[in-house]
């Protein structure tokens, strides 16, 4: 009876450090997880597997942040041979669902490049997700002005490499050259 328990809990203890690393990959990926809206119809981030995901945070009214962080990495991406680029995924993720509409997000992130995608969701599942990512945005009332609002928010490009698994973070105050770099490591 001891050998039988002895040679149980070795097989089990095995097992645990065996799996450990395979259940902590499987955690890091869920941990940023996503269902959202497209034009084309719904995404998860799971569809993105095997390419690297870079996740913006922003909403198509902004004057500065998003168009700057958008044509950045538009730029940075254009510079790799297609095969590279290929490799690589830009999702912008509107927190302003009010004003921004899945065929109106598909135009602005076309603009930047024609591969980009651009989805939403409802307040509930944006809340969610930006708290997931560590990201941050708030709607901020402007009286007396003819856009009502503004919406303040995280200005990094979240990297998720080919597993899924977040990786690193490209600041909005990097130019193209260091968002090539860091994007190199990864494709």
């Amino acid at each position: 009876m001891k050998k039988i328990f002895l040679i149980a809990t070795l097989v089990l203890g095995g097992a645990a450090i065996f799996l450990s690393p395979l259940i902590k990959e499987y955690q890091e990926k869920q941990k940023h997880e996503f269902t959202l809206n497209t034009s084309k119809g719904i995404i998860h981030k799971s569809d993105f597997e095997g390419k690297v995901l870079g996740v913006f945070f922003g909403y198509t009214f902004c004057p500065d942040v998003c168009p700057t962080t958008m044509s950045t990495l538009a730029r940075a991406i254009s510079t790799f041979p297609v095969e590279d680029q290929k490799k690589f995924q830009a999702l912008f993720i509107s927190v302003d669902p009010k004003r921004d509409k899945v065929d109106a997000l598909k135009e602005y992130v076309e603009f930047f490049n024609p591969t980009f995608i651009g989805a939403t969701s409802d307040k509930e599942n944006l809340d969610d997700i930006v708290k997931r990512y560590r990201a941050y945005y708030k709607i901020i009332e402007e009286e007396n002005s003819s856009i009502d609002y503004t919406v303040s928010h995280t200005a990094n490009i979240y990297l998720l490499n080919k597993k899924g698994i977040l990786v690193d973070k490209i600041s909005h105050f990097d130019g193209v050259e260091e968002v090539r770099e860091i994007l190199r490591k990864y494709l």
